[in-house]
């Protein structure tokens, strides 16, 4: 397995290209957390659970990301600064396939 480089938008608009590994079972939540990308408390919340959208982002590239459980689509549904292309980053784990992701954090609510 191998790191991969993941770019993060942080909330104010700072673009982070970051190294995610692929061999610790690690979600995008955590990766940025790990990084420091959003201040302490404003983001996973819940854990990772997909129980308060703390962490919910915007895929900017063209990813194929497994679809949306239905924890996640009923967070969302209920979530402020939705978009279409929204996602819970606990929901997103790390893997090969994601290499060059982009995403933008979401606005903290």
């Amino acid at each position: 397995m191998k790191d991969i480089k993941i770019t993060i938008i942080d909330r104010e608009g700072v673009k982070h290209n970051v190294d995610a590994p692929t061999d610790m079972n690690m979600n995008l939540m955590e990766i940025v957390r790990s990084y420091e990308l959003a201040p302490e408390g404003t983001i996973g919340i819940c854990g990772g659970m997909a129980m308060c959208a703390s962490c919910q982002c915007y895929v900017l590239s063209d990813h194929e990301l497994p679809e949306m459980s239905y924890d996640e689509d009923l967070m969302l549904s209920e979530a402020f600064n939705v978009r279409d292309n929204s996602r819970l980053g606990c929901q997103i784990f790390i893997r090969e396939e994601l290499d060059g992701l982009e995403v933008e954090l979401a606005p903290e609510v």
